[in-house]
């Protein structure tokens, strides 16, 4: 297989189609240090020269792995990881602040035993902080050395949009990529994110392209699910048949198995060959948790799907529709706070 390269967004940095993703290595995943950078080298060798992390995977332990496994090869990879989510107990100690970005960027660095950072990303929104404080922090880091460019994930389009505003109206520096889930059965960043990202030149690297495992083959149409191991534990109602809308998915990976074998492929490397056809995709993110996942996502880095394909994909899951909610760790406030959603007693009362 020939691994194929482009150039993230605007930063003139080539990064392979293909990166990969560390979510599951560590306590969460796979606690042997040895076999992740074992992983990680095997990925390396095959033409990934793009790696992802993120300070919260495993409380930290990913990015230590990471960092070990890079000695001797740091020059050759392009390392991204994020900052957002709470590390450790007590406050300020998570979000989008410059006082806890200006610490959390230190930390990574310490973890990744580096001197820079690639592609810094901003793990979501923190409607707590304002955006232009996030991205002059961030531009601070550009111009001291620490990192090479970053960017934003899952964020909404909207968010997308005024950090681009708030960019040119205060003359600061700007997202220059977007970290999106983009599946099969999670189509809905197509109708806005991915074409905003397009919009404004921004790369986009994908993640869960197996739709948080749901798309490896292992669950199948009135086949059994055990919701006490493996990813089905971790979020069991993505994966209990009772709940209907796990059996509208079920019924779309039934017709997507059918066209995988169709055209030669496993339904693994259906998926991963899918988001990459998107015109706005840079990379598609793989977050393997053993040799034997690596080496059968991989072989989907070198699948190409014709018209012929693509149009069945539309039929079976139409463009922009999710068959599930992809973000399981983070909502909106105007939805998660009820005070953002209810007037107060006495305005309803008074008909204000």
């Amino acid at each position: 297989m020939t691994m194929r390269y482009r150039t993230l967004g605007g930063t003139g940095i080539e990064v392979s189609t293909h990166c990969l993703g560390t979510m599951m290595f560590g306590a969460v995943g796979n606690p042997d240090h040895e076999e992740c950078a074992r992983i990680i080298h095997a990925a390396l060798d095959q033409g990934i020269n793009f790696v992802d992390t993120a300070d919260m995977y495993s409380a930290g332990e990913s990015e230590e792995i990471v960092g070990k496994a890079l000695k001797g090869r740091r020059d050759d990879v392009v390392l991204a990881t994020k900052v957002h989510f709470p590390m450790g107990e007590g406050r300020n100690r998570g979000g989008n602040s410059r006082r806890w970005i200006l610490q959390a960027v230190e930390d990574s660095l310490r973890r990744l035993d580096t001197d820079w950072i690639d592609l810094y990303q901003v793990h979501r929104p923190d409607h707590s902080t304002d955006v232009e404080e996030t991205l002059s922090v961030l531009g601070d880091l550009v111009r001291a050395g620490k990192i090479r460019a970053f960017g934003c994930s899952t964020f909404p389009a909207e968010e997308i949009v005024e950090a681009h505003h708030v960019a040119e109206r205060r003359a600061l520096p700007r997202f220059r990529t977007e970290q999106p889930p983009y599946s099969l059965l999670a189509r809905g960043v197509e109708a806005a994110v991915l074409p905003v990202a397009r919009r404004y030149g921004m790369g986009v690297l994908t993640w869960s392209p197996l739709a948080s495992g749901f798309l490896s083959g292992k669950y199948r149409l009135g086949g059994p699910v055990d919701l006490s191991a493996g990813r089905a534990a971790l979020t069991p109602a993505r994966f209990d048949p009772a709940i209907p809308g796990n059996v509208a998915k079920l019924e779309a990976v039934e017709q997507l198995v059918e066209l995988a074998d169709g055209i030669g492929c496993t339904l693994p490397e259906l998926a991963v060959a899918f988001p990459v056809a998107h015109p706005a995709v840079t990379s598609v993110i793989l977050g393997p948790r053993t040799m034997d996942q690596l080496d059968s996502l991989v072989k989907g880095a070198g699948l190409v799907l014709d018209d012929a394909a693509l149009d069945r994909i539309d039929e079976i899951v139409p463009p922009g529709t999710n068959l599930y909610h992809p973000d399981g760790v983070w909502r909106p406030p105007a939805l998660a706070d009820t005070a953002q959603r209810r007037r107060a007693p006495g305005d309803r009362a008074a008909g204000q």
